[in-house]
This record gives structure tokens, sequence and C-alpha cells, in this order.
């Protein structure tokens, strides 16, 4: 039986492809930090107050030939003589001279609402706005407005005053948190406008305050981004295709049944292989309103997968032969991991739970015990890689016994599988520091003419580190081509070194594992 490629090959080839993984990974981080921008932009646009006394469903824009009727601010003459459901908020996204692209990809819009203060018309407790928003979309400057949606909304409104609520501080803002608003899941349009109506009457709009002014804050991918990000999902894509159809290929020539180890692997491959797929190349031809719920369903599979993966890697170099080999073995690790991962997409489908005050909090619960689960995960999968070494370290005792040429080649196997190891430590940390950091605001920093977005280097390297990762594993874990002629003699060694004298060899399909490394944690956690 052939080992793997990570036994068989030489030292020095094995330093040329280390060399060549660190250059790629390098080469990911740079390319996000000189070449890509920032991966989003967020720019706040100041509505304008447009009078619309009949109560008309007509478009109001703020600026161009057919611009509203406006007022500038709420203590004008004019506006003394109006009443507050004659006024319409206006926004026009993007500013003038400028144009949205589909290379956007998505569109947020946050509300922030200057609220004064009056002693007669406070802010009250735990008191909601009630928004009636309505947004069009044209792609030329001449054309009429077409309607996208029109929707009535209800959001809580927090806010806070500095200072004592005295005649004195009448005039004096609020501080408002910022609310959400709205998603679009595709940016198909040049032009957008925004309407919003504040309505009131006995009931609707009580209670929060003075409003002079609102404010809507557009949040956007950046199109170079987009472009950078593109570019490497389409270069890696066929790369990780091909290895994961070479590796199974390989599989499927040996003589017994794919170990879960192996199939582990090729699941591992064919999740890289979906989060690779460029679908957003599609996107910028068409108006794909759920291209955001794709990508979630795409890092869904790959982190349930890769979770799941790093579980049994070193879960089965830790069993012993009776209960390796089964998924099983795993239920509970495995249940919670895709318990969790459905939580997640649970979450990503409920947009309106930041809707109310109880929603909000609830979200934000959801988020810290998210990241929380992931520390605990990576703290109980150090637990396993450090059992792991502690069983090998073990085994390294009775290597002296063997002849020197054997011993170092037992030595050289262990030291690569120790090595691989900590690899997958290294991505595990990665991979939870980026799912924690993930929403964390992006900066960047300058260092003499050049400017290095470090969100966007951080992005670009971890996803070039997933897939060098995930290459590494295939290649290495794949059958090697060589046949030596000493096989059946380093079997018979391998067997005195993981057996006593007094049992006798009787190969198992766990024993006939992928590596010498996993023979020899097997029969140590089964002594």
């Amino acid at each position: 039986m052939p080992g793997a490629i990570i036994e068989n090959m030489s030292t020095k080839k094995l330093v040329v492809l280390v060399l060549f993984i660190l250059v790629l990974q390098v080469v990911s981080i740079m390319v996000g930090a000189l070449i890509a921008p920032s991966p989003t932009s967020a720019i706040r646009y100041l509505a304008t107050k447009c009078i619309d006394r009949r109560k008309a469903r007509g478009w109001l824009a703020p600026w161009g030939s057919k611009r509203c009727q406006q007022i500038h601010s709420f203590d004008e003459p004019l506006a003394q003589t109006l009443d507050a459901n004659d006024i319409v908020f206006a926004v026009h996204v993007p500013l003038p001279h400028t144009e949205m692209s589909p290379w956007f990809q998505y569109m947020l819009a946050v509300l922030q609402v200057d609220i004064a203060f009056k002693m007669v018309n406070p802010i009250e407790d735990d008191v909601a706005i009630t928004i009636d928003a309505g947004l069009a979309y044209r792609d030329d400057l001449t054309s009429e407005w077409s309607a996208k949606f029109h929707s009535v909304e209800r959001r809580p409104l927090r806010c806070t005053f500095a200072v004592a609520k005295t005649y004195e501080n009448e005039g004096r803002f609020y501080q408002c948190d910022p609310i959400p608003f709205m998603e679009l899941g595709s940016v198909a349009h040049k032009y957008f406008l925004f309407n919003l109506r504040l309505p009131v009457n006995d009931t609707v709009n009580v209670g929060i305050g003075e409003v002079k002014d609102i404010h809507v804050v557009g949040i956007h991918q950046n199109g170079g981004f987009t472009k950078v990000w593109i570019s490497m999902k389409t270069v890696f894509s066929p790369w990780i295709l091909v290895m994961t159809a070479w590796y199974w290929h390989r599989i499927s020539l040996m003589a017994r049944p794919p170990l879960l180890l192996e199939k582990g692997i090729f699941a591992l491959g064919i999740a890289m292989t979906i989060l690779n797929v460029p679908a957003e190349w599609l996107s910028l031809g068409f108006e794909w309103t759920w291209m955001l719920l794709l990508e979630d369903a795409q890092q869904g599979v790959f982190y349930s997968t890769l979770f799941c993966f790093w579980v049994i890697f070193c879960g089965e170099h830790l069993m012993d032969q009776s209960r390796r080999n089964r998924l099983s073995a795993y239920w509970w690790q495995v249940g919670l991991v895709m318990f969790g991962c459905a939580l997640l997409l649970v979450f990503d489908l409920s947009d309106s739970v930041w809707a109310s005050e109880s929603g909000m909090k609830l979200a934000i619960t959801f988020i810290v015990v998210a990241g929380l689960s992931v520390c605990l995960y990576f703290l109980s999968l150090c637990a396993m890689v450090r059992c792991v070494f502690r069983n090998i370290g073990g085994k390294m005792q009775q290597l002296p016994a063997m002849p020197k040429a054997r011993r170092l080649r037992y030595k050289g196997i262990i030291f690569r599988f120790k090595f691989l190891m900590l690899v997958t430590l290294t991505c595990a940390a990665m991979t939870v520091i980026f799912f924690i950091l993930n929403q964390a605001n992006e900066g960047h920093w300058r260092w003499g003419n050049y400017t290095f977005e470090v969100h966007s280097a951080f992005l670009t390297g971890i996803y070039g580190m997933w897939n060098l990762y995930v290459f590494t594993i295939i290649f290495l874990y794949a059958p090697s081509h060589k046949h030596g002629r000493e096989k059946s003699a380093d079997r018979q060694q391998t067997d005195v070194l993981e057996k006593p004298d007094s049992q006798e060899a009787e190969p198992t399909c766990g024993a006939q594992g992928p590596t010498e490394a996993y023979r020899i944690t097997g029969k140590v956690a089964e002594e």
C-alpha cells in the first residue's frame, strides 16, 4: 500500500512546497494591502425637506430639473404654515456628478435623526419612530423615476440627552443611535431616490421630540475591492476544483474503501470549491437580490465543513482502532457545529430582528454567544492537539530500539505530522479571529507614499489562507505514487513499533490508514 505524499516526498521538495505556500500567502495579503481599496464606503446624505401639501404619491427629488419645493429650516415663515404631514425628506443617492454601479454589490441604508430638545415636546421612554418610506430608481438623469418598493417601517428610537432637561438647554440636540433602515442585495441601477415621511396623528410618532433633520448613511462595497475579490475567487476556484478531483481519483484507485479522514478531506475540498464559485460575475449583469443570501449560504457550508473536519482530523489521531473511522463517534461535536451554523443562517435571514428593542437585544446576545462558542471550540481543539502530541511523544520513546535509518525515517514522519498539526491550529486561530472581528471597522495605515488597507489585507489574507490550507491538506494526504520495495519490511517494523509482542498483528480498516502517524496514534490510543 502506498503511503501519503507527506511521508514519501523528499525534504528538499517539501521545503520548496512550504516556501511556495508562504509566497502565495504573502501575495494574498499584499493584494489586499496595496491593490484593493477599503472593502466598504459609508457616505452621509442630508435629506432635503420637500413640501407636499397634496399628499401625492409622486416622487420628490431634492435636485435636478424637477426638484421639489423646499424649505431649509422648520424655523422659516413658510414652514410655520405647514403640517408635519406636509413634509417629505428626500435623498438622492449618490451625490451629484457620480453614479452607482453593479460592482458595489449591495447597499445598506442607516438613518441618523437630529432631534432638538423642547420642554413641551421631549422624547418619551421606549418610543418608536414610524417611517413611511419609498425607494425609486432610474438609469439616466432625464427619465422618470420608477418605484422599487414602498413600506411603512417602525423602528425603536434610542436617544440620550447629555445635560439637564431645562429651559436653558432647549435647542440642544439629543444623541441618538443610528437606525437600521434597509438593505439592497444588488445595485443594478445608477441612481436611487429615497422619499421618507414621518406621519403624525394621535397614535403615530407621538413623543419622538422635535425632528430637525434626517441623515441617510449609505454603505456599499467598493467597486475596486469587488474586482480584486472576484479575481481571487476566479483564480482559486478551478485550482481547488482540479485538486479535489485529483485527490479523489487517487483515493478511488486504492484497494481499500476510503476512510473517514479521507472522506473529510474530500468534503473540505468540495466546500472550498463552493465558497470559491465566483457567482458575483453574474450579478454584474442581472439584478439578483438574493446574492447576499447565496454568499451567506456559501460561507455557512464552508464554516461547518471546516470546523467538522478539524474535529475529525484531530479525533482520528486520538481514537483506538475499534472506534475509528465512524462519523457517529463525533455525533455531539458535529451536531453542535451544524446547530450553530443553522442558527447563524436563521439570524442572517431574519432582517426584522433589528426592528424592535427586544429583537436588537436578542441579536446582540446571539452575537456574543456565537463569539464565546467559537472561542470554546478553539480551546477544545487545542486540547485535542495537545493529546495527540502527548500520545506521539510517548511512542517516540521506543524509537531508539530501531535501526538508525528506520529511526530517522520515523522521526521525519512524526516531525512533518506535528508541523502540519501546528499549521492547522494556526489556521483555526486565524479563522476564529476572522469570525469574531469580521464586523469591525476597517482602517488603514500609511507608510511613505503607500497606503496599507488593513481590513482589505485581512480579508484577502484569510481567504488566501483557507485556499492554501485546503490545497496543502489535499496534496500532502493524497496517496503517493511511489511503491518502495521495502514496504513489507516497513510494515513489519511499524507493527513492532505499534503492538507489543504478545499481540498479533490483525490488519483492520483503521490500521490501513493514509499515513504512518495515523496508524501509530491509533495503536497508542488502543493500548
